[in-house]
């Protein structure tokens, strides 16, 4: 009797060991079967951005377009000190795929005039989210910061209504309603602010006002300042900044008069800053 007892625990052993090896093959069965998930995720991770890279920002701003945001660099007599200035300065940079930037400065007889270039490459680290889309989490933060006037407070000059009384479509409305000028506070059709003053923003004149730009990059913002005048010279700041897939660049330039009580011109200044963030963008573009 004790030989058959010991004869069933060993079969009982041996059909223990028999099951965890068949339970062992299973698990592993698993595991397999969670590499197709896995996969599908990778599959689903959102794209990298078009830029890999930036361009050096001290060589990227041709001599041609220094000379013009920066008249006293033709009036540098030596030619050494000339070329340093058209080289400009670059921003310390810890990784030049990531962030890079430059500094112009140039006093001349009327002016000093400064100009500086920053971009920024954007990466994100999340695979949900693409690198265009944190660039243009960073844009909007920039153009937030800028605190842009409202579209309506800003009209073009091309939308603006043919006389006080007239709605855009050319049909009257009702004094004093949204759609048109209170009666007796409008100026008259295409009139700007008066000459030689600035609005309280810096700029001359509604078209010049702080702006979205449709006609550069993905998205771009203007935005113009003008500091307080007086016994001094008021500076003027003009910022452009626009994003390119996975570049934001910034443009800052800067006019500061010699001659007390002058203000330097804001479509001109625009006009140089929109230019230049012109060719920056088909740089990138190319």
């Amino acid at each position: 009797m004790q030989r058959k007892a010991y004869v069933t625990g060993t079969a009982a052993l041996l059909a223990a060991l028999l099951a965890g090896c068949s339970g062992g093959s299973g698990g592993g069965g698993a595991a397999d079967d969670a590499n197709p998930g896995d996969a599908g995720t990778a599959a689903a991770a959102a794209q990298p951005g078009r830029y890999s890279t930036l361009p050096e920002p001290c060589g990227a701003v041709g001599h041609g377009t220094l000379d013009a945001l920066l008249p006293g660099i033709r009036q540098i007599a030596d030619p050494d000190q000339r070329d340093k200035a058209y080289q400009g300065e670059a921003e310390l940079t810890y990784d030049t795929d990531r962030k890079v930037g430059c500094r112009w400065k140039v006093p001349s007889a009327d002016s000093t005039d400064r100009l500086s270039v920053d971009m920024e490459r954007v990466v994100s680290y999340d695979n949900t989210v693409s690198d265009d889309d944190q660039a243009r989490e960073l844009f909007e933060q920039k153009e937030t910061a800028a605190d842009l006037p409202a579209a309506s407070d800003t009209p073009s000059a091309g939308t603006r209504s043919e006389s006080p009384g007239a709605s855009p479509s050319g049909s009257p409305s009702p004094s004093g309603s949204p759609s048109g000028s209170p009666s007796g506070t409008s100026a008259p059709s295409g009139a700007d602010s008066p000459s030689g003053s600035d609005s309280p923003s810096g700029a001359a004149g509604p078209e010049l006002q702080p702006r979205t730009l449709s006609d550069l990059g993905d998205e771009a913002y203007l935005d113009d300042k003008l500091g307080a005048s007086g016994s001094t010279a008021a500076q003027r700041t003009v910022t452009v900044v626009f994003r390119t897939s996975n570049v934001v660049v910034t443009i800052q330039y800067e006019e500061q008069p010699m001659a007390a009580g002058a203000a330097p011109d804001s479509k001109e200044m625009q006009d140089r800053a929109r230019n230049l963030a012109a060719k920056l963008d088909d740089a990138l573009g190319s």
